[in-house]
């Protein structure tokens, strides 16, 4: 990168990251905005045709919106899945009755028997995210398809295990 363009890219950051990080925390949790604010320049930095961009401030919010509504999507799926690892991982308390005990044990059977019904490419999607806590982006890679298909895979796996367990 020649020095002007690193120059002037240092002076938009210096003079923008104040305001996209507090946006970043507004949305996504002081935790996660710093990582977010990295990624947004990132980003901008690897646009190709960033030197073209008329408003550079606009075109660093709209990056940092649209990374902190996927973020957030992730997430609430993420936490979908929880739901179902704990079927698997947790078993019934000790206190439980007998009657708890044995409907957990047919609530993991119908979920272990929904997993096994979807089909191949569902179910890589659904234990690769849910059980091996691989990132959606990382699972379309290593299936070689879209992130796209492979966010539609979870979806219908996580509806069909739902209605297994409902």
């Amino acid at each position: 990168m020649p020095d002007r363009k690193r120059l002037s890219f240092r002076e938009l950051f210096l003079r923008n990251r104040r305001e996209l990080l507090d946006y970043l925390t507004r949305k996504v949790g002081p935790d996660d905005a710093p990582d977010l604010l990295q990624e947004t320049f990132v980003r901008a930095l690897r646009h190709e045709r960033f030197d073209a961009v008329v408003d550079p401030p606009a075109f660093l919010q709209r990056i940092a919106v649209n990374l902190s509504l996927d973020f957030l999507r992730r997430r609430k799926t993420e936490s979908s899945y929880l739901q179902y690892v704990d079927y698997f991982l947790d078993a019934p308390s000790p206190e439980a009755t007998p009657e708890e005990t044995l409907a957990h044990k047919r609530k993991s059977e119908r979920l272990a028997a929904a997993i096994a019904a979807l089909s191949p490419r569902c179910r890589d999607v659904f234990l690769m995210g849910v059980f091996e806590d691989i990132p959606m982006t990382e699972i379309a890679r290593r299936l070689g398809v879209s992130d796209r298909m492979a966010r539609k895979h979870m979806a219908n796996a996580l509806r069909l295990c739902r209605a297994a367990l409902d």
